[in-house]
């Protein structure tokens, strides 16, 4: 164990909306889809999708529905695809997350990241940012019977690196994330994103802007202090 931390031994990161804002690209793409079609799709409803993939919102559902949908009409959809991933290439990491990764190497913490996405999501898009060496083990979609806010990944995540859930923390943007954060024990800091800052992210024991608004090891003490006190 870091002899400059008591209890962290692990730290396990979100990975959409969390290290790379691809929430946001999502949702205009099929928003724009929808304007297009005379719809609108109101937050609320996609909401639900958020830091899952069980999908309890189908966007397709509501389009196919319409009239004058057919099967030329399904032309839009890969349309809108590459529209996302067009948004999304333009997307940097989010602020303080290549320092955490960095500092968590210099400080010997392990770093697992659990996604409800897809493995080749995550792992594409870590190779093209150069952040796959940071990560110890990932743990997608591909991995669990049930994605967030079930647990199981990151119980897997935390079992995989060797630490026990208590000496972990987990970074999350949502609400379906922090709650399989807290289900699995761990210690959970909400780093809301443009989409999620708009929804009730209380259950976490810390919740900051950015990871660029303190130091990993400011947080990491935090974290200590608050749960010395619970």
């Amino acid at each position: 164990m870091s002899d400059w931390s008591n209890m962290i031994k692990a730290l396990v990161f979100d990975f959409d909306g969390l290290i790379l804002e691809t929430e946001q690209p999502l949702y205009q793409s099929w928003q724009e889809l929808y304007w297009a079609n005379g719809l609108e799709l109101p937050f609320e409803k996609w909401a639900l999708n958020i830091g899952t993939a069980e999908e309890p919102f189908d966007p397709f559902t509501e389009l196919e529905s319409l009239p004058n949908w057919s099967l030329e009409k399904n032309q839009e959809l890969s349309r809108r695809l590459q529209r996302e991933l067009d948004l999304i290439q333009s997307q940097p990491p989010r602020p303080g997350v290549v320092d955490y990764l960095k500092d968590a190497q210099r400080l010997g913490l392990k770093v697992a990241l659990a996604s409800s996405s897809s493995c080749d999501w995550v792992t594409g898009h870590l190779e093209r940012l150069g952040l796959r060496q940071y990560f110890d083990c990932i743990q997608a979609r591909d991995d669990v019977a049930l994605t967030k806010p079930d647990p199981a990944l990151y119980q897997s995540a935390v079992e995989l690196l060797g630490a026990r859930p208590e000496e972990a923390i987990a970074f999350e943007d949502s609400p379906n994330g922090i709650l399989a954060a807290k289900r699995a024990g761990l210690h959970c800091v909400a780093v809301p994103s443009l989409l999620t800052r708009q929804l009730d992210t209380g259950l976490a024991d810390l919740q900051i802007a950015s990871l660029a608004e303190m130091t990993l090891e400011e947080l990491v003490k935090k974290i200590e202090r608050l749960a010395e006190r619970a």
